[in-house]
């Protein structure tokens, strides 16, 4: 898979219109072409290759650890990642990766940043809806062979497809820009992200947010359409494009964030099965872990697209594995033992090691205890390619496991947890963990489950350790009551507590690296803080606070896009300059 730095030129003429770019600098526009030098798309195969270059190239993982509770500032005084090593406080002078990572990090604008930036709000903004707009392409050139030709079923399939990307890159959109899916009435009043559902024919088109509560009925339109006609047998590779499983993992995922749960666990259910033994074989395989030695070798077995585990992988552009190890924000001290468990105390769950020996099975958690650099994961390894060996620059990849079958299962988990079907839920919990351990390999079984390293799990040991607060787990919670902050109706029981909380440590080190924890603390209402610098100041995040929602590009404000922080002011963008040229994402290999 190659990322297409450029598309098709209609794109180009997309990505202006959104940042409000002058119609004079447009001379390479698609406006400014004859229809007969435009690509023409005029028969079904047309538009399935069409199709394979729509999916998003930009990745939110960054933007969004970084906003979350999973980064600390490194240059902030802070007990050391390991339990066992001396629990002192020292602080390290790494530098930031880039400026804007410290706007970010402070929950504020990032106008240090472009849209040509890897791992930018404007990178995210403008990809994101660069796919929307070969979407938008596609499915006017389906209208238009089918009136010649008829609806064929291959017409239908990469209609279904166009629906399910285009509306998975506005769910992305309007859970990074946006406040979290709150109730009736903050939905309606909360401000959403432009829905784009046609193609764009003009350069500067004026494009209306509307609310959080139409983005999302616009989504949902769009998700249930595409899954009607869905058919995956079109490719060669189906886990590089939204095939059954994803556009199920999909819908479940939509739901939880509306707490639909019925719906949640209707959707999983298709993926995962029922039986205990239908789910095993969907969670990750471990025993291909055993052969490796290079990062290399880990990350193919995490992003393999014959793992059942994985359901959409997609290609993406991204500097996330330098930006997280070894710089100024990245997941060490006390936010590497939230993530990781760095503990002595979770003897019922595993014993001798300080951290869950499945994540030392698999390879996923490196540091040097002589210095502490932060803690990463295999999982969202580097693969770069060379535009150049000689000069030693290219473009760097990440593959963005979209949707796995241990997330949904963690879905199905909190969807049963909250819809007072408890010990179905509390069951998935104890899949979730017991089942990874029968994947592991016969050599992995020797080394951590035969001397009772790493140990099976039921529902009296979850109670037994997350139902009383943790001096060292900060996710083991007294109670969930900021929940009824999102909805006086999203209510979590106190006989519920403890299976939540351990569903928060589950969801906390599955999707490390991969942004979704940014969205759970919107979407529960939880609140976090952020301690910057030598003297710790703070940066609290309330609840219902603007800055929950992430900045829109100052390209896009500059241009007249309502702001998502309509309580703050933005600096003046005429300072930063706005650069087009493809090869500005070319960066120097490793």
């Amino acid at each position: 898979m190659h990322i297409q730095m450029k598309k098709i030129q209609y794109h180009f003429a997309i990505a202006a219109a959104m940042f409000g770019l002058a119609l004079s600098s447009c001379s390479d526009s698609f406006l400014d072409k004859l229809p007969d030098e435009r690509t023409e798309i005029d028969n079904e195969d047309k538009v399935i290759d069409l199709l394979k270059s729509a999916y998003p190239t930009a990745n939110y993982s960054w933007i969004a650890e970084l906003s979350s509770d999973n980064m600390i500032d490194n240059s902030e005084p802070h007990l050391p990642t390991r339990t066992d090593d001396k629990q002192i406080e020292s602080h390290y002078n790494y530098g930031s990766y880039d400026r804007f990572d410290d706007q970010l990090f402070k929950f504020e604008p990032a106008n240090m940043a472009t849209y040509s930036d890897y791992d930018s709000p404007g990178s995210l903004w403008g990809g994101y809806y660069e796919s929307v707009a070969t979407v938008n392409h596609a499915l006017e050139a389906i209208d238009e062979i089918a009136a010649e030709t008829g609806m064929t079923k291959k017409l239908k399939a990469a209609r279904a497809e166009a629906l399910l990307i285009r509306a998975y890159c506005h769910f992305c959109l309007v859970n990074m820009f946006c406040q979290a899916y709150l109730d009736d009435a903050s939905n309606s009043r909360n401000i959403g992200v432009p829905y784009v559902n046609e193609v764009e024919n003009t350069v500067q088109k004026d494009y209306q947010r509307g609310t959080v509560k139409e983005t999302y009925e616009k989504i949902q339109a769009d998700l249930e359409a595409g899954l009607v006609d869905l058919n995956e047998g079109i490719y060669d590779h189906p886990k590089w494009h939204f095939n059954q499983n994803a556009a199920h993992a999909f819908a479940a995922r939509f739901y939880l964030y509306k707490r639909e749960y019925d719906k949640v666990i209707e959707h999983a259910n298709q993926v995962l099965g029922t039986t205990e033994s239908s789910v095993k074989d969907m969670l990750l395989d471990y025993r291909g872990f055993t052969q490796c030695v290079t990062l290399s070798d880990y990350k193919n077995v995490w992003q393999n697209p014959n793992q059942n585990n994985n359901l959409l992988l997609m290609t993406t552009g991204s500097l996330l594995y330098r930006r997280c190890w070894g710089y100024r924000y990245s997941c060490a001290g006390e936010a590497a033992r939230a993530v990781y468990c760095f503990t002595t105390k979770h003897r019922d769950f595993f014993s001798g090691y300080v951290v869950s020996p499945l994540l030392v099975a698999n390879g996923a958690a490196l540091s040097s205890r002589t210095q502490d650099y932060g803690y990463i994961t295999s999982k969202i390894f580097e693969q770069f390619e060379y535009s150049d060996k000689i000069a030693g620059i290219g473009y760097p990849h990440i593959i963005l496991r979209a949707f796995t079958a241990n997330e949904l299962l963690l879905e199905r988990a909190e969807a049963y947890l909250l819809s007072g079907k408890m010990e179905e839920g509390i069951q998935d919990l104890c899949y979730y963990w017991n089942l990874q351990i029968d994947n592991l390999s016969d050599e992995d079984r020797v080394a951590y489950v035969d001397p009772g390293y790493l140990l099976y799990i039921n529902k009296d040991k979850i109670f037994k350790y997350y139902s009383v607060p943790q001096d060292e787990d900060v996710n083991v919670l007294p109670n969930w009551d900021f929940t009824q902050k999102v909805s006086s109706d999203f209510i979590v029981s106190p006989e519920v507590v403890p299976y939540m909380n351990c569903l928060n440590w589950f969801r906390r080190m599955e999707n490390m690296f991969e942004g979704l924890r940014f969205f759970d603390l919107k979407r529960w209402g939880m609140e976090w803080t952020h301690l910057v610098g030598l003297h710790s100041e703070e940066f609290p995040m309330p609840f219902n606070d603007p800055k929950r929602a992430i900045e829109v590009p100052w390209e896009s404000i500059s241009a007249g896009m309502s702001s998502s922080r309509p309580t703050t002011t933005t600096t003046d963008a005429n300072a930063n300059t706005l650069t087009l040229d493809p090869d500005a994402f070319r960066v120097k290999s490793n």
